[in-house]
């Protein structure tokens, strides 16, 4: 199994035990939360990239799709520039 696979499985697990109406998640917006956290972990230290996704989720919990990936990727292009 590749990793993209087994990504897509852990996520579908993790949604399973998230309740009876588990947020999903719009194609881009792994990516998106992917090169987020390997910004943070690059730009402060390692742990910096969970704490800063989960930062990001809270203030995206009730957005529409395409505005969570719009949000994410802008996140992730302001803090490079801060670098």
């Amino acid at each position: 199994m590749d990793q993209a696979n087994q990504l897509e499985e852990f996520l579908e697990r993790v949604r399973s035990l998230l309740g009876p109406n588990p947020p999903a998640l719009a194609e881009g917006e792994v990516e998106a939360i992917l090169e987020l956290a390997r910004v943070a972990a690059h730009s402060s230290e390692r742990r910096a990239a969970p704490v800063t996704t989960y930062l990001a989720g809270l203030v995206l919990g009730g957005a529409a799709p395409e505005a969570r990936e719009a949000f994410l990727d802008d996140l992730v292009v302001k803090l490079e520039v801060a670098r």
